[in-house]
């Protein structure tokens, strides 16, 4: 599958996305199991609320760590997210 740039992401419904405070990280749970994640996938993750797409959660991220150029590697982090069923277009 590959993303829309013009339709809003969300995290899916089937998994949650939640700090565990013993591991100091965000983790996805889901039935099976749970996916630890590392700072940059997290905070790519939390903008993924249903009111942003591809190019806006690129341009949040850009603005929120003062930065330019994160584009392939969101798109890239979002285009695996979406294929293991962690978001939803």
């Amino acid at each position: 599958m590959t993303l829309n740039a013009v339709q809003p992401i969300r995290f899916s419904p089937l998994h949650r996305l939640q700090w565990e405070e013993a591991q100091q990280k965000y983790v996805i749970l889901y039935p099976e199991g749970m996916v630890e994640l590392n700072q940059s996938s997290a905070e790519i993750l939390l903008c993924c609320d249903g009111s942003r797409t591809l190019p806006k959660i690129i341009d949040d991220l850009e603005e929120k760590f003062a930065t330019k150029g994160l584009s392939n590697d969101i798109t890239h982090f979002l285009e695996i997210a979406l294929n293991n069923g962690w978001i939803q277009q």
